[in-house]
């Protein structure tokens, strides 16, 4: 074999044997390159005689000819592997669902969804919402509701006190929202008829229990104003708020000093499996308690007992969430777990309506 042949076998073993892109154009730089084997050759061709020119030049070029063709060749081939390499690399699942959009990634807390659902049935059947102050007196939150100085009903409220002021008086942490029913008579004439929702406290921490919760009380004052119509109320609150077309309702009797009579209410439900139903069963749980305003408190508030009447009712939200979402720790709600509110929360946009559905 001539030196021209070997040059040729061996750069098109070269070219075989690259293994990327850029070998190859190392291997092609070599051979024809400025400074490459073959173009060294083709200047040798000036050198010669034009016999010799034009029998050596045929075969260089065909040697050219040949290296191109081969670079060209395993060029495509690297190309073509490289393109399978990304691809297989870069593979997206179409089976996957679609992620989120950002504006939909957040979630709005069980509880906050449940003020919304609250506030929408109540506001359906006509009641407005009042507010008040989270740091309150204690003539609003025990004196005027009934609760003399040492009534052991006061023992039940233990909470977060403020240090004396000059004249012996101490602020406090409102232990309901009861406050806020006071405030309302005292600033407005009957009738009346308003819910209450906001954070409350009480020194008590466990799985049913934490320092700091939230309440939902109701209060309805006029002339006409009796049981029946707090029952109709309740009934249909617990319809609309547990999703159900009928609920079975049990009144008993008990105690509270702001009210006269005091009823406990039952719901019925169906215990199985852990899971509990609503509106089904055989079974009972206590939600809330109410009763008839007590006509100490009328008086307190500036109401005259013998015209005006009124009814009073109040639950703990925390407590309802847990039971229509299945939260088993009322101290998960307040964690700040992000796994657990993806799991529990609510998307921005999924706003309670009644005509809608309030968890749609």
């Amino acid at each position: 074999m001539s030196d021209l042949a070997t040059l040729e076998q061996s750069i098109l073993d070269q070219i075989a044997s690259a293994a990327d892109e850029a070998a190859l154009e190392a291997v092609r730089v070599s051979a024809l390159g400025k400074k490459g084997s073959i173009s060294a050759l083709l200047a040798t061709l000036g050198k010669m005689s034009p016999e010799e020119r034009k029998t050596e030049g045929a075969k260089i070029n065909l040697a050219k000819d040949a290296v191109t063709q081969a670079l060209a060749a395993r060029r495509d081939v690297l190309k073509a592997a490289a393109l399978d390499a990304r691809l297989a690399a870069e593979t997206i699942d179409v089976t996957l669902p679609l992620r989120e959009a950002p504006a939909e990634t957040g979630r709005i807390h069980p509880l906050s969804q449940v003020f919304d659902e609250v506030n929408t049935i109540f506001a359906d059947m006509g009641f407005a919402i009042a507010e008040g102050p989270d740091i309150e007196t204690d003539d609003y939150n025990f004196t005027k509701l009934n609760f003399p100085i040492g009534h052991p009903a006061r023992e039940m409220h233990d909470t977060f006190f403020f240090n004396p002021k000059d004249d012996g008086s101490r602020m406090l942490l409102r232990t309901h929202t009861s406050p806020v029913q006071v405030r309302t008579m005292l600033s407005q004439k009957p009738p009346i008829r308003i819910i209450c929702p906001g954070r409350t406290y009480r020194i008590d921490s466990d799985a049913t229990h934490t320092p700091q919760f939230h309440q939902v009380e109701g209060l309805v004052i006029d002339k006409g104003s009796h049981l029946g119509h707090l029952k109709w109320i309740l009934h249909e609150f617990c319809k609309a708020f547990f999703e159900v077309d009928h609920i079975n309702m049990r009144f008993r009797p008990s105690f509270f000093p702001f009210t006269e009579p005091s009823l406990e209410v039952d719901i019925q439900c169906r215990r199985d499996k852990g899971e509990i139903r609503f509106g089904e069963g055989e079974d009972w749980m206590e939600i809330l308690g109410c009763g008839m305003v007590h006509p100490n408190v009328l008086r307190a508030c500036g109401i005259d007992p013998d015209v005006y009447q009124g009814f009073a009712w109040g639950m703990g939200l925390d407590r309802i969430t847990m039971l229509k979402y299945g939260i088993a720790d009322l101290r998960q709600l307040f964690e700040n777990d992000v796994r657990w509110l993806n799991h529990y929360g609510f998307k921005p946009l999924d706003i309670p309506t009644i005509a809608g559905g309030l968890s749609s």
